[in-house]
């Protein structure tokens, strides 16, 4: 016998002063569901999930949960008013005795119950939220973004908890992997219509891209069919005394269906310029160690960092990731050994705690009073890549409208708020980009762009990151914190550190005293072919290095073959043939690199 809905909608509009964000809405939550929500940063994804939970009220409409089942929402910025500790949030509702249904997901989620309210981070907030959904254990479970401020451990102990579970769930994640291992269907919100397919976020962007393809032949036949029907009218009539008003009604009727088709809202128009080539060498790290007290944060390490390179930092939260890049930019100081830095760098920043957006200020006076983007006597203007460019055109790049130009930073969603400060590092050239959590809250549409950009930049990017998916499209080196002070270097993404971590024993550094001690003069320990562990590294991750490079070198050269370029575009053609040149030295260095590394290894 079939087990009634847990929950349906039904003729649902609503709307916010102005379009409506759903009209005629319906939709239905199974037993057993598992579904990913996707959709656009402001498309109305967690609306449509307020209004699932019974939070948001709707114009019109009705929303039915059977009597009996039980359905738990993970809110945003719940109210801890009421509330001593983060443990008294989350155990409130639960019956007598069962506490400790939150202490096992305080324990999993990586915050302690009896930290105060008022001493508690926005992180942990979210987690003892997160924590009480799960301890109340209901029948539907409504997930918004429930992996922000959680790092790879805790995600992977939240994505093995919902496997299990038996209750049913609806997730909005950014996190492709959490989404691919945990769902068996998808609704996608796109331009104010709820679709549903009844296969999981891995089967997604197929979907999406089909349906997308079917709109377009759709929308170019039906201008087809107007224009044969708009010559008719105008070349037929002279020929008849009488219309045939059913086929002109009939025109019209085209040209409403075409004006209510609502054109797919473009990606943003987000572009790195790498500025001035920075040296071949980076960063280079000889035996830094870094310690706070008793804790220890870094065991004496090396790391060197080249032209080009894609390195991601990866480990628990709180475990020294920000800490290393701090150390390996210069902007703190080890306790012992060395950091040197390469010639002509431009370092941007991308802060994961948004330090740089003041929520106080509009869009368009954060940009134009940025010193480094503002155009002398102009409010009304900022400077992209070293022109000028109107302050809402430049906005639009990145989605923004006009309305929301002159609005509050501070009224921006999280997505909203990382697409801007993307705004203001992009505006610069940079040859060293500093990425610090950036992918939390961003859409999939805007991560698939910014791992595109990624991809074609000439300049160097150090990544903290626990979207797993992303470190493995970006990464060609992963650094591990793995505890104690402990940190190893691996080559490739985080598929690639999973599958060789469990191949070596990690080198641990001599244990220090109350304060990290200097590295020890002994050499370096050495693999079984000669190599030090560094070295092996360094060698496997060479020929995608090179392959890279070829195949920028291949694209620089057709570019170049044009024979009137140089007349056309001299900069253009000036720029491209000193990337050339450059491309081929470090290419013919990389080969020259990988030699004597490979004789090394048969040595």
């Amino acid at each position: 016998m079939a087990r009634a809905p847990l929950l349906q909608l039904s003729g649902i509009s609503l709307t916010f002063g102005g379009n409506p964000v759903f009209d005629g809405l319906g939709l239905t939550i199974q037993p057993g569901d598992r579904v990913a929500l996707v959709g656009r940063n402001g498309s109305g994804k967690s609306t449509l999930m307020k209004v699932m939970a019974g939070l948001a009220e709707p114009d019109k409409g009705e929303r039915v949960v059977p009597p009996g089942v039980t359905v738990g929402y993970m809110e945003q910025e719940p109210d801890f008013a009421s509330y001593e500790t983060l443990g008294d949030f989350a155990a409130s509702g639960l019956p007598e005795g069962e506490s400790y249904r939150v202490a096992v997901a305080a324990e999993g989620l990586k915050f302690d119950p009896e930290t105060a309210v008022t001493a508690a981070s926005g992180g942990e907030r979210r987690r003892a939220a997160l924590a009480k959904l799960l301890a109340e254990a209901p029948e539907l479970m409504l997930l918004d973004e429930p992996t922000n401020h959680l790092d790879i451990e805790a995600i992977g102990w939240l994505e093995a908890r919902l496997r299990e579970t038996k209750a049913a769930f609806v997730l909005i994640s950014h996190d492709r992997a959490f989404l691919k291992a945990l769902t068996r269907a998808t609704l996608w919100i796109d331009r104010g219509e709820v679709r549903r397919n009844e296969r999981g976020f891995e089967a997604f962007e197929d979907w999406r891209e089909t349906t997308w393809a079917e709109e377009d032949l759709a929308r170019h036949k039906l201008e087809r069919k107007i224009k044969a029907e708009a010559k008719w009218a105008v070349e037929g009539i002279s020929a008849r005394r009488k219309r045939n008003m059913g086929r002109v009604r009939a025109l019209q009727a085209m040209r409403d269906d075409r004006a209510a088709m609502i054109r797919r809202q473009g990606t943003a128009d987000m572009a790195l310029d790498a500025g001035q080539v920075s040296g071949k060498l980076v960063i280079e790290a000889k035996g830094i160690s870094k310690a706070f007290g008793d804790r220890v944060i870094l065991r004496p390490f090396d790391l060197t960092v080249l032209r080009g390179d894609r390195v991601a930092f990866v480990g628990p939260n709180g475990i020294g990731k920000t800490t290393l890049l701090k150390l390996l930019t210069g902007e703190v100081a080890p306790d012992a050994g060395t950091i040197r830095l390469g010639t002509n760098l431009d370092i941007a920043v991308f802060d994961q705690a948004r330090a740089a957006l003041d929520l106080e200020m509009s869009l368009w006076d954060g940009l134009v009073n940025d010193p480094e983007m503002r155009v002398s006597g102009r409010a009304d203007q900022v400077m992209v890549r070293g022109q000028p460019k109107h302050v809402v055109a430049y906005l639009k790049d990145f989605l923004f409208d006009e309305a929301q130009a002159r609005a509050p930073i501070g009224s921006l969603s999280g997505g909203e708020r990382a697409r801007l400060l993307l705004a203001r590092i992009m505006a610069k050239p940079s040859n060293l980009l500093i990425l610090d959590e950036p992918t939390n809250d961003l859409d999939v549409e805007t991560l698939d762009l910014l791992q595109d950009i990624l991809g074609d930049y000439d300049g160097t990017v150090l990544l903290v990151s626990h979207d797993r998916d992303f470190i493995d499209r970006v990464a060609t080196t992963t650094i591990a914190f793995e505890g104690e002070g402990r940190v190893t270097a691996y080559a490739g993404g985080w598929s690639d550190y999973q599958a060789q971590k469990g191949e070596a024993a990690p080198v641990v550094a001599p244990k220090p005293a109350q304060k990290p001690v200097a590295a020890p003069e002994a050499k370096p320990k050495r693999a079984a072919n000669g190599l030090t562990f560094t070295e092996r590294h360094r060698l496997d991750a060479l020929p995608g290095i090179m392959e890279k490079l070829e195949a920028e070198i291949g694209r620089l050269s057709d570019f170049l073959s044009d024979p009137n370029l140089f007349q056309t575009a001299p900069d253009k053609f000036r720029r491209a043939s000193e990337g050339l040149a450059e491309r081929q030295a470090t290419l013919a260095s990389a080969e020259e690199e990988w030699l004597e590394l490979e004789e090394k290894a048969g040595a």
